[in-house]
């Protein structure tokens, strides 16, 4: 059973996400007790690789409560722990059709820290208007139907 932390919920909004990876987090003690506690925010956080290995930037992960002098900076650099395989595979997408390393959630899979990242593309701001009148005529068709159904 998996215990989510976060949602990155402004990726799904942000960018068309084209395919979802699981990688594992290399982490240090005081950041899982607090991940384990739900203070981290993915917001403005990417991937990116370097010398061959994933790094995510810009994670926050808040110091831990009782931690004392040994916290960490909240937004240092995280290693990402994925196969060479799917590490070469990301890398060349990213460099051959210019597409972005989101993290999209934070969760805890039979004890150790999961993130699950994306190769997304960036959405245009007609792109986001377009999938907010999409939904908007969703939500009235669904209320239109279930109105119908009961004779209102």
């Amino acid at each position: 059973m998996e215990k989510i932390a976060c949602l990155n919920k402004k990726a799904y909004h942000e960018y068309e996400i084209i395919e979802t990876y699981e990688a594992g987090v290399s982490l240090l003690g005081t950041e899982v007790k607090s991940l384990r506690n739900g203070n981290t925010d993915l917001k403005d956080s990417f991937a990116r690789v370097e010398e061959g290995e994933i790094f995510v930037y810009n994670w926050h992960i808040s110091p831990y409560r009782f931690g004392n002098q040994f916290n960490h900076p909240p937004k240092r650099r995280k290693k990402l722990l994925l196969t060479r395989r799917e590490i070469n595979r990301l890398y060349g997408k990213v460099k051959e059709k210019g597409l972005s390393i989101i993290p999209l959630k934070v969760y805890f899979k039979k004890g150790k820290a999961k993130l699950e990242i994306s190769l997304a593309k960036g959405k245009k701001v007609r792109d986001i208007r377009e999938e907010l009148k999409r939904r908007e005529a969703v939500r009235e068709m669904k209320k239109a139907i279930k109105d119908w159904k009961l004779g209102r």
